[in-house]
């Protein structure tokens, strides 16, 4: 596998708020580039991307589905299109997270009427985070109301970033027409019947469009030296020239191309999938992967014939078996190999591999680095580790989820379905790692976790389709949790029972400090070796064990705990004696410190009309909310306001009620607050 054939492929994923329309606009990329002949519609549950039976009858995605598929840009070769389309909805928030952890690039999609919506910053930033690259698509330019101009500026506003439009639209909402070019100096129109006509610019649109065009190529010469030494020496720039600085500032994250089209409509698509080809990253053009092995860190080149190095991302049941989606980074991975898997500790063989193609896939020999394909066969496979050799074992960074902020009581309406019932919660917990089982430790029952009701509705109803359990859930639950609300010092834990023979002793001394980031962390500043490597280890681990409840029964979290002293017994001390006493220690800690409760906090947008702002904001404060700002947009409004998610249950029925069925909102999980009620 040459780097000329590795440079040609194209790993992206589409992001937006929900019903921007990411699945169209997927649609349209698979029906234009020849991957499919007929293009599905959301609305009838018949889009490629969106085969589950949910999302069919719901008409949003739920889960991220790959797709691949060839496009070949005027005057270029063929190259290799891998894209995951993903769930616009903040109950979904894993699937986008673990999607840009391993994909290169991301095409961010905006609603020409709705603009910069709450969901889409919460994508931006993820994909920034991971310095993911990315360009943007306004769609729905044909409807009443659309305006690339606003949608620019909320881009400047609301995300930081730096829009750079590589053409204006040509008519506007029913008249929608065409598309101005700005890079290659064209008009690109789109006909009835989905032909598309170019032609470079005549003298009067040459004038009126060159000005603009001189601005694109200013705001990027801002952040390329090459192209800016040609706009100071007064040089031609050619569109080579441009799209070759345009790519460059890209690449580093510098700004955004923006395109705008109407997917629906089929209009703009091919001008977006030729700046997909040409600003999108390859695998080549991304920073060396960094993994953990036993001689240390080390950087991974995407070279094919280098040490293997893969992440398990995502796991999806089918009816023939399991599939565990992988990211090559580095290496060769062929069918008959045998692989280290790092979270199971153990040796697993591939069986299948598969190329996945929405609902179906294609069997392939093997995969090289950079190419994304799925294991068939793992039953027990966990999400975040790495593949490696056996004889060269490595550990990249592992996937992190949001911690669960909503749980519902569960129980089966038939006993006969006990096992069913626990054979499927253990395999939805096993594809999605936002969502967590428990049990109430007063009542016995089951308790289901999520990251709100949207997500648990649509759990419990694949418990129904997929698995044939009737189940009946109980009163939403909110995850709460504690933090020391103040620093203590030389707290003590001690285990002691000699009482002849081999007995348990261990004493560590600790101090206690909070953090405002929610995190812990562990600090070891004993000296002189009064507490051995491994009773040091064995302390963490018992201090772990402990956070997992505090003195008002919620997780703790959001403190230092630094070792300061402890003592040990030649004979007696062991390691499950170390940990019992750290686990004493900090709960003593906890006892002297207090703790504050935390409970997750939502950001809400609501859009009302105009006439229902009073009602919407009197309603919200009623909820314990905080009002932010109220945006007026002539006959609606928007009201932006941050409320507890406990006071939030029904929120969206509520709203309809409220205000006839006029207002809609939109949720996203803010963090964690001191808790007022609780």
């Amino acid at each position: 596998m040459n780097t000329t054939t590795v440079s040609r492929w194209r790993n992206l994923g589409i992001i937006a708020h929900v019903d921007a329309g990411k699945t169209t606009l997927t649609e349209r990329l698979l029906w234009k580039t020849g991957a499919i002949h007929r293009t599905g519609e959301v609305h009838d549950g018949a889009a490629t991307t969106d085969f589950s039976p949910i999302e069919k009858d719901r008409g949003i995605t739920i889960g991220a589905a790959a797709v691949q598929t060839h496009w070949a840009p005027q005057g270029q070769a063929e190259h290799r299109l891998t894209i995951i389309d993903t769930p616009g909805h903040i109950d979904f928030a894993i699937e986008v997270e673990r999607s840009l952890r391993v994909l290169d690039g991301a095409v961010a999609v905006f609603s020409a009427v709705d603009g910069v919506q709450p969901q889409s910053e919460t994508v931006w930033r993820q994909a920034r985070r991971h310095g993911v690259p990315m360009i943007a698509f306004v769609n729905k330019m044909d409807r009443v109301g659309a305006s690339l101009d606003f949608v620019l500026a909320q881009m400047r506003d609301k995300l930081d970033a730096q829009p750079w439009p590589l053409g204006q639209a040509i008519g506007a909402e029913g008249e929608l027409r065409g598309w101005v070019d700005y890079v290659a100096r064209e008009i690109v129109l789109w006909g009835l019947d989905d032909a598309i006509a170019r032609r470079p610019w005549d003298g009067d649109e040459s004038r009126a469009y060159e000005p603009l065009r001189q601005r694109l190529i200013e705001a990027v010469a801002d952040h390329d030296d090459e192209l800016a030494q040609a706009y100071l020496e007064a040089r031609a720039i050619d569109p080579g020239l441009l799209k070759a600085a345009l790519r460059r500032g890209t690449l580093a994250g510098a700004g955004t191309p923006v395109l705008a089209g109407s997917a629906f409509k089929n209009k703009g698509v091919e001008p977006l999938l030729d700046a997909i080809v040409d600003y999108l990253p390859s695998p080549l053009d991304r920073p060396w992967v960094r993994a953990e092995s036993e001689q240390g860190e080390l950087a991974l080149a995407p070279d094919a014939s280098g040490p293997l190095a893969g992440l398990v991302f995502k796991i999806v049941h089918k009816e023939h078996g399991a599939l565990s989606f992988v990211r090559l980074y580095s290496g060769t991975l062929r069918v008959g190999d045998t692989v280290w898997a790092s979270r199971r500790e153990r040796a697993l063989r591939v069986g299948r591999l598969v190329v996945v193609q929405a609902d179906r896939g294609r069997d392939v020999e093997a995969a090289y680095a950079g190419e994304i394909v799925a294991v068939q066969g793992w039953k027990d496979a966990v999400s975040g580790e790495t593949l490696s050799a056996g004889e060269r074992k490595l550990v990249l960074d592992a996937i992190q989820a949001q911690p669960a902020v909503l749980s519902w009581r569960l129980s089966a309406a038939n006993a006969n379905d006990l096992i069913r019932l626990g054979q499927g919660l253990a395999s939805l917990a096993q594809e999605d790692p936002s969502f967590h089982v428990g049990s109430d430790e007063d009542t016995g029952e089951t308790l289901i976790w999520g990251m709100g009701e949207l997500h648990l509705e649509v759990m419990v109803e694949r418990l129904r389709q997929e698995w044939k359990v009737e189940v009946r859930t109980g009163s939403p639950r909110v995850a709460y949790q504690e933090t020391p609300s103040r620093a203590v010092a030389g707290v003590e834990g001690k285990l002691s029972k000699q009482n002849g023979g081999i007995g348990q002793f261990a004493r560590v001394v600790i101090d206690v400090e909070p953090r405002t980031d929610g995190r812990f962390e562990f600090v070891d500043r004993t000296s002189g070796g009064v507490v051995p490597r491994n009773f040091v280890t064995a302390t963490e681990k018992g201090l772990r064990s402990a956070l997992m409840e505090g003195p008002r029964g919620y997780p703790v979290v959001g403190l230092t705990v630094t070792l300061i002293d402890g003592e040990t017994h030649a004979v007696d001390s062991s390691e499950l004696a170390f940990q019992r006493a750290a686990g004493e220690a900090l709960k003593a800690a906890l006892a002297l410190s207090g703790t504050t409760v935390l409970e997750p906090v939502m950001t809400l947008v609501v859009d009302t009309p105009a006439g229902n702002v009073g009602d919407v904001v009197g309603d919200l404060q009623r909820r314990s909310g905080r009002v932010l700002a109220i945006d007026d947009r002539g006959t609606r409004a928007d009201v932006s306001a941050r409320a507890p998610l406990a006071q939030l249950s029904g929120y969206t029925t509520a709203l309809r009620s409220l205000t006839q069925g006029r207002a809609s909102a939109s949720l996203v999980f803010n963090g964690y607050e001191a808790a007022r009620n609780v």
